[in-house]
């Protein structure tokens, strides 16, 4: 009772709005992304549902972030319940919004295996915290080893790449929107 019920997240009139506000072609995301032209057109159908490999290298080319996707697909709502089984089973490694809507704050759960070749950098601060698990971080060329309830800090604008250390790791990462203009322009070290 009270909890925000809703259809499975669709993220294709996100991606569609994204791409149209770049002046982009479906076949210049499917260049940049690797991804071909009809899968690309059945995910901003909402035809086709796209993993969290392929959701990255789609907000890649589209020089936004997944968690800014997923933000997108839904509306804001100021009371929201996101339910733990609110979402149907997915192979993991997975990823799970834990905010629905187009907020000032993004969170999001990553569960297993992780990209440890991806580099992040996202426009403003964030924390992780390893709900479970451990995960390894490189960050201003320093290495981080997090266990079970640790968090890591990152100001915006720090590149980082990060990986899961233990199977069934489960981190929380919580960030400032990208469209919030929450940091002016830091002088990069």
């Amino acid at each position: 009772m009270g909890d925000h019920k809703e259809q499975p997240l669709r993220v294709g009139a996100a991606v569609r709005r994204r791409r149209r506000a770049l002046e982009l072609t479906l076949a210049v995301v499917a260049e940049r992304s690797g991804l071909s032209v009809p899968f690309l057109s059945q995910v901003e159908n909402d035809r086709a549902r796209p993993s969290t490999s392929s959701l990255e290298k789609v907000a890649d080319a589209l020089r936004t972030t997944a968690v800014e996707l997923l933000a997108a697909a839904d509306p804001a709502c100021s009371v929201d319940v996101v339910r733990a089984d609110d979402t149907e089973p997915l192979p993991r490694p997975r990823a799970r919004s834990l905010v629905r809507g187009h907020h000032q704050m993004h969170a999001s759960e990553f569960t297993g295996e992780h990209d440890a070749g991806r580099e992040f950098q996202y426009r403003n601060d964030q924390l992780m915290y390893v709900a479970d698990g451990a995960v390894e971080i490189e960050a201003e060329g320093r290495a981080y080893r997090l266990g079970r309830g640790d968090t890591l800090y990152l100001t915006g604008g720090v590149r980082h790449r990060w990986r899961a250390a233990e199977s069934d790791t489960r981190v929380i990462v919580v960030a400032v929107a990208e469209h919030i203009e929450a940091v002016r322009d830091r002088p990069r070290r």
